[in-house]
């Protein structure tokens, strides 16, 4: 990094100090944590939502066990961190709560993984209102902070569903403030993608005879796609900040990544990263900027920088798209993307 960029980063995080002055930090559970000088190692954190699996609770797939059992063994290969954002309601059918499914979150604390909160229901910020959504973190903690109580842990991190965190200054200041006197800070993304696309598409394969030549040229496409990805970020903070910020990643517990996720993983290192936790990668004083975003959509906390700092249409062009052969399969429409 140039002399030039650690001036700016040191006027950044001196002009952060002076805005809290007096005041109580909006992420007060992570205000110990160190922050680090930028450096532009390539380096990302892993991070899955809608744990225990993305499914219909009441429907869930037949080989649970066994997609479960392929993602965790991943993680233990490969030897990577990540932290997994619980929904409290799949931990049900119907009204019954499913030990088996508390004892997947028991599986993945035992691997030595992170759990955060992401509410109970999965809800929308945007359409159930503030008092709904503070009320669906707290059922989110129901088995939550008790599996963490029995290991000496509480829950730190939050991840908003959809990546919608208020249309309003004044929405965002309230919910986040909320989440700081619960202990809480939000977890960020930076590569903002369509897995879940392709996760419907691997999931439909499935379904509809299992062929394996399809099964691989849809893990064949993700990793493609999903490198393309982390390139798009990498470039755009590079662009925004002048070096390469710690990404993090969101992906999800799902079919596809119980198949793909030890190639995927390989294939980023290839790239030279280095998986990371999330509380090092936002240790970078980057993650201190002043998020620009308020809107209708989840985005990125790149283009969420940019915005802080109005930036032009044109630096948020040139995202890959998904496969349109990938989309028909799914049958997802354009839009939808």
């Amino acid at each position: 990094m140039s002399p030039l960029h650690r001036i700016l980063f040191c006027l950044l995080l001196l002009a952060s100090s002076l805005s809290v002055a007096g005041d109580e930090p909006s992420f007060a559970p992570a205000s110990k944590m160190a922050i680090v000088t930028p450096s532009n190692e390539r380096r990302i954190a892993l991070t899955f939502d809608d744990l225990p699996w993305v499914m219909n609770r009441n429907e869930p797939p037949v080989d649970l066990d066994k997609n479960y059992g392929r993602l965790i063994a991943s993680l233990k290969q490969t030897n990577v961190p990540a932290i997994g954002f619980v929904n409290d309601g799949k931990l049900y059918r119907d009204e019954t709560l499913c030990p088996e499914r508390i004892d997947m979150l028991d599986d993945w604390l035992d691997a030595g993984l992170e759990l955060g909160n992401h509410t109970a229901w999965h809800s929308d910020l945007h359409e159930i209102g503030l008092r709904g959504y503070e009320n669906d973190i707290l059922m989110g903690e129901r088995h939550l902070r008790p599996l963490l109580d029995k290991r000496g842990l509480k829950p730190r991190w939050f991840r908003h569903p959809f990546l919608r965190t208020g249309r309003s200054p004044e929405d965002k200041a309230v919910i986040t403030n909320f989440l700081t006197s619960h202990g809480y800070r939000t977890a960020p993304v930076t590569i903002n993608s369509s897995e879940w696309i392709y996760a419907l598409a691997y999931r439909k394969a499935l379904e509809n005879g299992n062929d394996p030549a399809k099964l691989a040229s849809l893990r064949n496409e993700y990793i493609v796609y999903m490198l393309a990805k982390l390139d798009y970020y990498e470039r755009r903070s590079s662009d925004l900040l002048g070096y390469r910020v710690p990404q993090v990643l969101m992906i999800h517990a799902n079919e596809l990544n119980a198949d793909a996720l030890a190639d995927l993983i390989a294939a980023i290192r290839a790239r030279e990263y280095r998986f990371v936790t999330l509380d090092e990668a936002v240790a970078d004083p980057a993650y201190l900027r002043p998020d620009g975003y308020i809107g209708e959509w989840g985005t990125s906390w790149i283009h969420r920088w940019a915005k802080a700092e109005n930036r032009p249409e044109t630096f948020f062009h040139g995202a890959p798209r998904t496969a349109r052969w990938v989309m028909k399969l799914a049958g997802v429409e354009a839009s939808a993307e």
